[in-house]
């Protein structure tokens, strides 16, 4: 009966035992499964290295733990390493590109200079100029100028402009002028070698030129016709104008007071040359160039009212010792004619 007894309960301790067993045995698989869970990452931020554990597995997840956000454009890549699982974080660059006058903004994830306009199918000619180092590394708010430089051989054509040659018409009255004949422009052909700097001319180098077609210069009969110097009409001198015996309308800006005389070449056989090359003729008077400049183009009139010189140009000088200062000496066709006007105080008007 004892025997009997011991049979039946060692059943009940066997079966007390097994359940102890495999409490204990979830108990130790749980935390098992909980501590092989728990996973330790590496991050790396353009440079900046953090740690974060946790039991998420979607780098996403795991970044938006640890604090680190992602922009719509920035990316990441993962990789085992030293027992880490490492996640790279790489943040959009945004570099600017004027390419020769056009603006590009891209988005970058690092790399060289060279490697981003690869990238891009920017290529650079032999002269082009770049305002960075190819070499140098892409960060964000980084501009680059690349300036294009093209070089062509050109042919155009140029006017050669006509000039204007003046004669003396003794059928004229003084001051009235006459095209006899009109002027033409030239062309002369050039070949240059032309800069362009982003599309625009920045340099011209002339190699060679040829005269197509020469220019025709106009000429211009300028009056010499004199009227008679003595008084024979009313002459009116107002404030700045001159109205003159013929109606002509002249404004003057000056005044100068001088002792004229008169000078001829009646007799020498040949025309006579100013100091400043022209021909020697009636309204060519002699000054000195320091009182009245050479060219300045005047009205004279004798003090007494009794004779007109009329309209003169300052194209002469006079003996050194005698036209000095504020003398002038009026040229006239004849010998008597200066004889008969001596010498008077004249005034000369400046004319505009």
């Amino acid at each position: 009966m004892h025997s009997n007894t011991h049979r039946a309960v060692k059943p009940v301790v066997r079966v007390y035992a097994l359940i102890v067993m495999m409490f204990l045995v979830m108990v130790v698989g749980s935390n098992a499964l909980r501590v092989n869970a728990d996973t330790t990452y590496k991050i790396n931020d353009n440079g900046k290295v953090s740690y974060h554990t946790t039991s998420a597995t979607d780098p996403e997840i795991v970044l938006d733990e640890a604090g680190l956000e992602l922009g719509i454009d920035d990316t990441y890549t993962t990789e085992e390493s030293n027992g880490y699982t490492e996640i790279h974080v790489q943040r959009v660059q945004m570099v600017t590109i004027n390419n020769g006058g056009q603006i590009l903004k891209t988005g970058t994830y690092g790399g060289t200079v060279e490697e981003l306009l690869d990238r891009l199918n920017l290529k650079l000619g032999e002269e082009d100029m770049i305002s960075v180092e190819p070499g140098e590394e892409t960060f964000d708010g980084m501009e680059i100028v690349i300036d294009r430089i093209h070089r062509s051989v050109e042919t155009y054509s140029k006017t050669l402009p006509y000039e204007t040659e003046y004669v003396d018409d003794p059928t004229l009255p003084v001051g009235q002028e006459k095209v006899i004949a009109a002027g033409s422009d030239g062309e002369m052909l050039c070949t240059a070698v032309v800069t362009y700097e982003n599309g625009m001319e920045s340099s011209r180098r002339t190699l060679r030129t040829h005269i197509s077609t020469q220019p025709v210069n106009q000429v211009v009969a300028v009056g010499t016709a004199m009227n008679s110097r003595e008084m024979t009409g009313e002459l009116v001198i107002g404030d700045g104008v001159i109205i003159t015996q013929d109606g002509d309308v002249l404004t003057y800006t000056g005044t100068v007071s001088v002792l004229a005389t008169a000078y001829t070449c009646e007799g020498w056989g040949r025309p006579g040359i100013t100091a400043t090359g022209t021909i020697a003729r009636v309204g060519a008077i002699a000054v000195d160039p320091r009182v009245i400049p050479y060219g300045t183009r005047m009205f004279i009139v004798s003090n007494d009212g009794e004779y007109i010189y009329g309209i003169a140009t300052a194209e002469d000088t006079g003996h050194p010792d005698f036209i000095v200062g504020h003398r002038i000496d009026l040229y006239m066709d004849t010998e008597y004619e200066c004889i008969q006007f001596g010498a008077r105080n004249c005034t000369v008007y400046i004319l505009g």
